[in-house]
């Protein structure tokens, strides 16, 4: 057992340590492929004398097919890789926004690099349905390919890489956060521009959700079976490719942090699908605010330590006779629960009308 007696160095390693959870709690990392062996590393980008280029892109919302990086040369570009079921893409969505409202004139680009962590996230009309939906005015394209991701050594949602007005990378920033750094150098660049640029006051957006995230003790739950980190609670576990009639027993002591099924699933590589009419899903987690990202013409009736959580509603969860209900139709992230506290507590929803996919939680 090691013991610190020095107060100071106690401080520093629990701000450390904090720290830490904050950072891996603020990123969504890509699930690790063969292909990614052969990209370059964010050292090597970062040390090129330009940009790698768009590379492989699909499709473009508020752009014309024939934006490149090259094309902007004389204008500092923001290029920001997300894809619009990651909440923690979402979180910092009003920063960028603002970013492109303030220095939009001032010679500021911000190119939206959607890559898709899933494979209904690869649908033009899905994409152009959530720019719309989140009020993004600036350029986004379709990198369905993993191109221009491949192209940067790319690992991360969200990245920000800044461009400055001769085509060089000269910053980049993992994750959420820094966002009065972020703005810095934006306006660093913007001033190397244009020496006469006088820079405003710094952009106050704010996080949509008060978080802590040191004291979120659930990490993402994958679904998927090609995607999953953790086995499932049922003895079961995943079998890849089939239907599975999965219970569970009332009044086991459920494991933390594992998802319980009951009802018929199939199991697909990057969800699970309800097969029977109903099912239901179970969590002991220990967070504030729980999302999913699922998708299917489906009810659930959520309920919280034996309860319906009426004074928890999260943005997408509304009270019909005294039940508190989630309708899923398009598959997105969907925000089920906002408590008042951070605490364990155990999750279970019904789900009527099979279809239901489920294929991730995420928590703050």
């Amino acid at each position: 057992m090691i013991s610190i007696k020095n107060p100071i160095l106690l401080v520093l390693l629990v701000i450390l340590i904090g720290g830490s959870i904050w950072y891996l709690l603020s990123i969504k990392a890509k699930p690790p492929m063969a292909s990614d062996l052969n990209v370059p590393s964010i050292g090597s980008i970062l040390s090129s004398s330009s940009a790698p280029p768009l590379s492989r892109i699909s499709g473009y919302i508020n752009a014309p097919s024939n934006l490149t990086i090259a094309s902007l040369r004389g204008k500092v570009v923001l290029v920001d890789f997300w894809t619009y079921s990651c909440i923690n893409c979402i979180r910092t969505l009003p920063y960028l926004k603002a970013w492109d409202e303030k220095y939009r004139n001032d010679g500021l680009v911000i190119i939206g690099v959607h890559t898709p962590e899933f494979e209904f996230e690869k649908n033009y009309s899905n994409v152009k349905n959530a720019v719309d939906k989140f009020g993004i005015k600036y350029p986004v394209v379709l990198d369905s390919d993993y191109g221009t991701w491949s192209a940067y050594g790319n690992q991360y949602w969200p990245h920000k890489y800044l461009i400055d007005a001769n085509g060089t990378i000269r910053y980049d920033h993992i994750g959420e956060g820094n966002y009065e750094e972020t703005e810095s150098q934006i306006t660093r660049l913007l001033a190397e521009r244009q020496s006469s640029f006088n820079p405003p006051s710094p952009v106050s957006a704010s996080m949509p959700e008060n978080i802590s995230y040191g004291q979120v003790g659930t990490p993402e739950i994958y679904l998927g079976y090609g995607f999953a980190r953790a086995r499932l609670a049922n003895p079961e576990g995943f079998v890849p490719n089939q239907e599975v009639n999965y219970s569970y027993l009332e009044g086991t002591v459920p494991y933390p942090n594992r998802v319980y099924l009951s009802g018929i699933w199939k199991n697909n590589a990057d969800n699970m699908e309800l097969v029977s009419d109903t099912g239901k899903v179970l969590l002991a987690y220990h967070a504030k605010n729980v999302n999913i990202v699922a998708g299917g013409n489906s009810n659930l009736t959520l309920v919280v330590d034996g309860q319906s959580p009426v004074s928890a509603l999260g943005l997408d969860a509304k009270v019909v006779d005294s039940k508190v209900l989630v309708q899923t139709n398009s598959n997105r992230l969907y925000s089920l629960i906002y408590s008042s506290d951070y605490a364990d507590r155990f999750l279970e929803f019904n789900v009527t009308g099979k279809g239901f996919r489920l294929y991730t939680f995420t928590f703050g």
